[in-house]
């Protein structure tokens, strides 16, 4: 038989890559989560179906859960609407999430898997970092996603569904549509700035060292807890990074090295230099726990940094 899947977010930024993925098993039948029901679903989508919802709406989760197995929850508000209005940030990330998931016990989904983020751990990023590190968010968008995340492990300990909460560190790579406005994150903003500007600018010097994760593994780590058995998931609260811990300067470089194999010219990265000694904190993101059931990374950094740039040639080259 098979599993239907609703993914909220489903035409965002990972959302779009997780969809796609899943869309690829024949077992799978993916349902496109979005306020706006009009719109068409992708070629690539197969049987499945774009699912109006809103998540202020408690009878509007009732139907787009009716008939659904599991749920991907990814809509949120982000981290830049979240400091604007950290309000609305609580309105739609926390009681948002706590509606939908009533919503999808009432109809009987097994599995509900949380998106979450490496923020929840607060700021500065540093030292190990495992899921028995104290959370301790500053920004409203990870205050937000922590509210969420424990309505989705209360849940899990009710037996009522399996709760599985993600806390993804730096996703990258390129988003299937250009309506992904994910520009911000320093990856997609240095390959867009290549490509655009015939630059790689830093807004700060770059010594801050941060785990970086394929978009390739994060929805393949989506797809592995999908199938995973009940009891193989614990407590439900799982660590996604990429076991890939570089400065944003190292990341850079690479992105210019990138530039010249994909685009033919290699630039300069360009950044502002502090007139004291330039210093970082060691960042080391554990996935022992996810690791323990299985899953494995198989994402390539380069790889996925050089469809980002043949991306933003394609949508936003000028030739």
């Amino acid at each position: 038989m098979k599993k239907n899947v609703l993914i909220t977010g489903a035409f965002g930024y990972l959302g779009g890559r997780i969809a796609k993925l899943l869309a690829g098993d024949p077992d799978v039948v993916v349902h496109l989560g979005t306020r706006d029901g009009r719109r068409r679903p992708p070629a690539w989508v197969g049987a499945g179906k774009v699912t109006a919802m809103d998540l202020n709406s408690r009878l509007s989760l009732d139907d787009a859960c009716r008939g659904m197995d599991v749920i991907v929850h990814l809509a949120a508000v982000n981290e830049v609407e979240s400091a604007s209005d950290p309000g609305e940030a609580l309105k739609v990330n926390g009681l948002g999430t706590l509606r939908l998931l009533d919503a999808a016990q009432t109809r009987g989904v097994t599995r509900f898997i949380y998106l979450s983020t490496i923020h929840v751990y607060g700021t500065p990023l540093a030292g190990v970092i495992t899921e028995r590190t104290l959370p301790r968010p500053r920004h409203p968008y990870a205050i937000t996603h922590r509210v969420a995340e424990d309505f989705v492990l209360a849940a899990h300990d009710t037996g009522r569904l399996t709760g599985v909460v993600l806390r993804l560190s730096n996703g990258f790579g390129a988003p299937v549509s250009p309506e992904a406005d994910r520009w911000t994150l320093v990856v997609n903003d240095l390959c867009r700035q290549a490509v655009t500007t015939g630059r790689l600018v830093l807004k700060t010097p770059g010594l801050q060292r941060r785990d970086f994760v394929t978009l390739h593994d994060a929805a393949r780590a989506v797809d592995h807890m999908l199938g995973l058995e009940p009891n193989r998931c614990g407590d439900g609260l799982f660590n996604l990074g990429g076991e890939y811990t570089v400065s944003v300067l190292d990341m850079a470089n690479l992105i210019a090295a990138r530039c010249e194999a994909v685009l033919g010219s290699r630039l300069p990265v360009e950044r502002p230099i502090q007139a004291a000694p330039e210093t970082a904190e060691d960042l080391e993101y554990r996935i022992d726990k996810i690791r323990d059931t299985g899953f494995t990374l198989t994402g390539d950094a380069e790889e996925e940094i050089d469809d980002t740039l043949r991306f933003c040639a394609a949508y936003f080259g000028s030739g």
